[in-house]
């Protein structure tokens, strides 16, 4: 089983980060060692916060208007190994170790299953 590893992020460090006007800002997951692209969920500053003190993704869901641990309820659980801001501060990339059969809740390993043109037309892409 992966290990939670905390993440020491400074209050400079998270003062940078801008939200939009419903308080998010855009959190892209990339699993470690491949480079894929996992999802893209919303953070509030306390999901942003609980993330790095845990070391395992939270996020802020629209929809329930609660925060959720990724994977608790289906066992997918994420392990963050690295996290960043961009320059302009207003989207996280999160590296994670990914456990279980992949991150989208349709269980498509990466949510990010279905492209656009010819290849669209099966419905699956990478794993």
């Amino acid at each position: 089983m992966p290990a939670s590893i905390p993440i020491d992020a400074t209050e400079d460090q998270l003062a940078a980060v801008t939200y939009n006007s419903d308080g998010l800002v855009p959190a892209i997951v990339q699993e470690e060692g491949t480079g894929q692209v996992l999802m893209m969920a919303w953070m509030n500053e306390e999901s942003l916060r609980k993330t790095l003190e845990t070391g395992r993704t939270w996020f802020w869901s629209r929809s329930r208007q609660e925060y959720w641990c990724k994977g608790e309820t289906s066992g997918d659980r994420q392990y963050v190994r690295s996290a960043a801001y961009d320059c302009d501060g207003d989207t996280l990339l999160f590296v994670v170790e990914q456990e279980g059969k992949g991150a989208c809740h349709t269980g498509n390993y990466s949510c990010f299953y279905r492209p656009f043109g010819p290849e669209g037309d099966t419905g699956h892409a990478g794993r």
